[in-house]
């Protein structure tokens, strides 16, 4: 953009010139009518000038060039004191073909839907791969032609709402709670994971009873992340041991806004960052294979285990059938819980 005098010149290498022609809505060229841009052509506002491109806020008034073709394809407008546009230049002969039929594909073109959206955060919060999301959205578009965003637009759009779903002012709530914790109790610990935009992500908190504990019965740790997920949206997930009355104890406890190896990673590093650096003998979860992969990542060393009711509840699915289902389910039952070496569970 070159400010001379009174006039301030903008030069567009837009490739978006789709098949020479551009959109005007100005009183000097009779509203709608699709014209080839001529000299002298004058407009109220730089938005008008290639049709219904749309500029988000901040965006350059000279895009950048196209390198790989070295397309001399451009239009040069001026502005004077008033704000009225004029056309100075136009050259309309590309060195390429032009495909109109691909502006879909141009940023300023590309949009997601409402119903995409709402689609894309459903299937995130219920686990489904954004690959599996997007493929679901081209065949109810009936194809790719059909489409007005990529997969990486859904990609953004999902890392951009992959935070904790709050209600107003639960954040500033929770951390304001978690700051008064910590004054009264030293040994309190808490850690908030923000996105780039400062809203919070993921949180884990453990208080002093809970270190404390783990460096005495932190041998063998359960991990869950089923509770109050279908209420509020959203994956608690405590840290649980046992102590030597065989009772449940609590090691530490987060809330995630999602379930993907990456969260976990955060999850994992931050309590063993709480719990001194001290990674479990033994970690007992289900059979997630985020959680699988974090676990590799950050406790390498731990013996990783099923837990034993995700395995058994799969019982009556696959010998829900069978005639002697009941005779079947009382001898595994037999075997898993009362055998006490190796080989006596294998015979069994």
């Amino acid at each position: 953009m070159e400010v001379l005098d009174d006039e301030v010149l903008v030069e567009s290498d837009n490739e978006n010139l789709i098949d020479n022609v551009i959109m005007l809505e100005d009183d000097n060229v009779g509203g709608d009518a699709t014209i080839v841009p001529e000299v002298g052509m004058k407009f109220n506002d730089e938005k008008d000038r290639e049709g219904q491109r749309r500029y988000q806020k901040g965006a350059s008034l000279k895009p950048q060039p196209t390198i790989q073709t070295g397309c001399k394809a451009r239009i040069t407008a001026s502005s004077d004191v008033r704000g009225i546009w004029r056309i100075c230049t136009v050259d309309l002969e590309h060195n390429h073909k032009t495909s109109p039929s691909k502006s879909r594909l141009y940023r300023c073109n590309r949009e997601l839907s409402e119903h995409v959206k709402r689609r894309l955060e459903v299937n995130d919060m219920a686990g489904i791969p954004l690959h599996k999301s997007y493929n679901s959205a081209v065949v109810e578009a009936g194809g790719y032609e059909n489409m007005t965003c990529i997969e990486k637009d859904c990609r953004n759009y999902v890392e951009k709402v992959r935070r904790l779903r709050l209600g107003e002012g639960d954040a500033v709530a929770i951390q304001s709670y978690f700051s008064e914790m910590q004054a009264r109790s030293s040994g309190f610990y808490f850690s908030m994971d923000l996105d780039d935009e400062s809203r919070l992500k993921n949180l884990f908190w453990a208080d002093n009873r809970s270190r404390q504990a783990y460096k005495e019965f932190g041998d063998v740790v359960t991990f869950d992340t089923t509770y109050l997920t279908n209420k509020y949206d959203m994956p608690f997930v405590p840290f649980v041991g046992v102590n030597h009355h065989g009772q449940s104890i609590l090691l530490g406890c987060g809330l995630l806004s999602n379930e993907d190896t990456y969260t976990f990673v955060w999850l994992f590093k931050t309590w063993m960052l709480c719990m001194h650096g001290k990674a479990p003998n033994g970690i007992i979860t289900d059979q997630d294979r985020a959680m699988q992969n974090a676990i590799k990542i950050v406790f390498p060393n731990t013996r990783h285990r099923w837990c034993l009711w995700d395995i058994l509840k799969k019982l009556p699915e696959k010998f829900g059938y069978h005639v002697d289902k009941s005779s079947i389910f009382s001898c595994i039952h037999r075997v898993v819980y009362d055998s006490h070496y190796v080989e006596e569970f294998e015979r069994g």
